[in-house]
């Protein structure tokens, strides 16, 4: 998977060196504040989440969404202090082996179970009728160990082949501290992810087009959707709000910018544009950690009442969505 900022852009006639005020000021700034915005809207997440009981499919993948987003937020700190200079070779060596893999690791998690999501909703309004056995709390916690297995199996070699640092006072890329058949399985493990991503993308736009396609016949036939089908509209859509927010634009640079690391046909100025533009859309992935709690307000029902209870607030939107369905009927 790909690593963290790096100090230098590799190329065929040297090294490019982007703006350093960029790479460690401006970067672990930005980054300092998702951190403290992710790490107050996720701990409070996961304290919510302690009260919900996971007697529901969608509620057992969320909260593997949270764990998710919260081992991704905890590995900030280390970047942070390693962009900005601050800390010594080995935090930049500790930062490259294990913090940045776990970073990518639970970003693909949290994809993958927000495609899953999509498929879950998707199954619920389009085929009720056959969503019994997928739907339930048992299918759906096999499911979830499966996904952090297969994901653990992808990344977890990029730690144990990060494994070529002779000691100096260099403070070394990630790239240099890798083996042959490191480099080889972070290019392999790279396109897995990409493959990953764009198959939940698609699955999600697909899941989205048929379940309006469902309520608009149901419009049709009925002259008014369903309650659970106006939900499932909503839910739908606050995902796909993320990905296009967050994962989209990186994605998109993504593939380009792996290919300019291993391709000597760029030059060191389209390499750190590159690297520029990977970075500031790394920077929208990253917040995605501060907008997931947008998808359990509006998808979970009893996250959003536990929250209000222990907030001691009133159900806004569920006084709005009464008021709505008196007004129709």
């Amino acid at each position: 998977m790909s690593n963290f900022t790096e100090e230098k852009v590799n190329n065929s006639e040297g090294e490019c060196f982007p703006n350093a005020d960029v790479v460690t000021k401006v970067l672990p700034t930005i980054y300092t504040l998702i951190f403290i915005v992710g790490i107050f809207l996720n701990g409070l997440n996961l304290w919510i989440f302690c009260y919900i009981p996971s007697n529901r499919s969608f509620i057992v993948y969320l909260k593997n969404i949270v764990i998710a987003d919260l081992l991704m937020t905890l590995t900030f700190p280390m970047k942070i202090i390693s962009d900005a200079g601050l800390g010594n070779v080995q935090l930049r060596i500790f930062v490259c082996r294990f913090s940045a893999v776990i970073f990518y690791l639970n970003m693909y998690i949290g994809i993958v179970f927000l495609g899953i999501l999509g498929f879950d909703r998707y199954y619920k309004i389009v085929r009720p009728m056959n969503a019994s056995s997928f739907q339930s709390v048992h299918y759906s916690k096999v499911i979830s160990a499966m996904v952090w297995a297969i994901m653990a199996f992808i990344s977890v070699p990029n730690m144990i082949l990060t494994n070529q640092y002779k000691d100096n006072t260099e403070k070394p890329s990630c790239a240099k501290l890798k083996s042959k058949l490191g480099i080889q399985w972070h290019k392999a493990s790279n396109y897995i992810c990409i493959c990953i991503f764009v198959i939940a993308f698609s699955l999600l736009l697909i899941f989205y087009v048929s379940i309006s396609r469902k309520i608009y016949r149901s419009h049709q036939k009925f002259r008014r959707g369903s309650n659970a089908s106006r939900k499932s509209t909503r839910n739908i859509y606050s995902i796909l709000i993320v990905f296009f927010v967050c994962f989209v634009p990186y994605h998109l640079c993504r593939i380009p910018y792996t290919i300019s690391q291993t391709d000597i046909g760029y030059t060191c100025h389209q390499k750190t544009n590159l690297f520029y533009l990977k970075e500031v859309t790394l920077l929208l992935s990253s917040a995605n950690v501060c907008l997931d709690p947008v998808i359990y307000f509006f998808m979970c029902q009893p996250f959003r009442q536990t929250l209000f209870k222990k907030l001691q607030i009133k159900d806004r939107l569920q006084e709005t969505e009464k008021s709505v369905r008196m007004s129709s009927t």
